[in-house]
């Protein structure tokens, strides 16, 4: 009897504990309770303070009267979205400036892009980078930008198709045609031992029927030492991704010699390799790329079943990768003297002694660094008919 009544008392006991243990999360906060941020840009006052402007989501459960500011949603409920800014000597003041704007308490988990405005780029993104990196909320998966003007600016429009500007941006940057860079890439850049990164450049166009403007990537910024020293347009900065292997799709469209119209094909499959050397003071790179190719358009009078002329398709293509490589590498070593195709790395892992003793000098040997070009472009398919079904006259 006494027995099993002291085993009562222990079992309650622990079952008194156990409700005290599992009683809920004594930190937690409420989603309404958040301003929760969706995409973030950085500029400079005139006054040479550090700008931070963030799209914030704001819930609505209620359905009732919105806030002022940008909206977005479906309404009844589902919520809106608006710009607020505040600057400060640091990012940390400039954060803790903006959350004494604010009712809620601000929330980074959700954020998925951030913008260096031009004029910040140019004076350098490491501080905000330098933030991003060490804050617990921040996610280094978030896309990276620099716009043409002021971040805020970008992040003040009100897209025709998205929601935001956040979502715009992310979308394209996935779409895989261009540059797709996150905090945590650009922080192993900056810190590489190239020291240098690219950045997708983001510009603001107006959307045709419509009074909206939206952003659009329109080509690459080039960062140096944290500051921006120049740009690369759509042409060049698909030369810079083929040096990087970076090339995950793309549609390239040729014009063979002899014949009039077009053939466009699709990049199924791409690889880039980087072969360095290092022979006495000449140091050289050996970049092999290697393409799977479907053509997808025949505008000309040729038969692409016939071999001779898919081989004059893939010298073609071959020519065109060839172009947009000699491009970048111009711009780059020429005129930037900035090294955004991993060259340091690769001679570091094939020489690492040789590195060592050069590496102080890499700003004097990366301009003279010789690059040879092995391109070898394949097409695989040529879709189920060989001639073009234009008629001669139509061309």
């Amino acid at each position: 009897m006494y027995t099993t009544k002291r085993k009562t008392i222990l079992v309650l006991f622990f079952l008194s504990i156990q409700t005290l243990l599992l009683s809920g999360c004594w930190d937690r906060t409420e989603v309404n309770d958040l301003a929760i941020i969706t995409a973030a840009g950085f500029d400079v006052t005139d006054d040479h303070k550090l700008e931070l402007s963030v799209n914030i989501f704001i819930t609505n459960p209620s359905g009732g009267e919105q806030m002022g500011g940008m909206s977005g949603g479906d309404g009844g409920g589902a919520g809106q979205f608006i710009v607020r800014s505040a600057a400060g000597l640091t990012m940390a003041d400039a954060v803790s400036k903006l959350q004494q704007m604010l009712p809620r308490k601000v929330f980074w988990g959700h954020n998925e892009v951030f913008i260096f405005g031009e004029r910040l780029a140019k004076q350098g993104v490491d501080e905000p980078i330098e933030y991003l990196t060490r804050h617990p909320d921040a996610r280094e998966r978030a896309n990276v930008f620099v716009s043409k003007g002021l971040a805020k600016d970008v992040l003040q429009l009100q897209p025709s198709i998205e929601r935001n500007t956040a979502e715009v941006l992310r979308e394209m940057a996935k779409s895989q045609t261009g540059l797709n860079i996150t905090v945590k890439e650009l922080a192993q850049m900056l810190a590489g031992k190239a020291n240098a990164a690219v950045i997708p450049w983001v510009e603001i166009e107006q959307a045709q029927g419509t009074q909206k403007a939206t952003p659009f990537i329109s080509g690459t910024a080039v960062v140096k030492n944290g500051k921006m020293v120049g740009r690369m347009n759509d042409y060049t900065t698909r030369g810079i991704m083929w040096l990087r292997n970076e090339v995950k799709s793309a549609t390239v469209t040729v014009s063979p010699k002899g014949t009039k119209g077009y053939v466009s094909l699709y990049l199924i499959k791409s690889h880039t390799e980087l072969v360095p050397h290092i022979d006495g003071d000449n140091w050289s790179v050996t970049v092999k790329i290697e393409t799977q190719d479907d053509i997808v358009e025949n505008t000309t009078d040729l038969n692409l079943m016939e071999p001779e002329h898919t081989q004059e398709l893939e010298t073609e293509l071959g020519t065109d990768i060839e172009n947009r490589v000699k491009k970048a590498l111009t711009k780059a070593q020429e005129e930037m003297n900035a090294d955004i195709f991993n060259f340091a790395d690769a001679f570091y892992r094939k020489y690492p002694k040789e590195w060592n003793q050069a590496k102080d000098r890499w700003d004097e040997i990366f301009p003279e660094v010789e690059v040879k070009l092995e391109t070898n472009p394949k097409v695989t398919r040529v879709g189920l008919t060989g001639k073009s079904l234009i008629k001669p006259e139509q061309r």
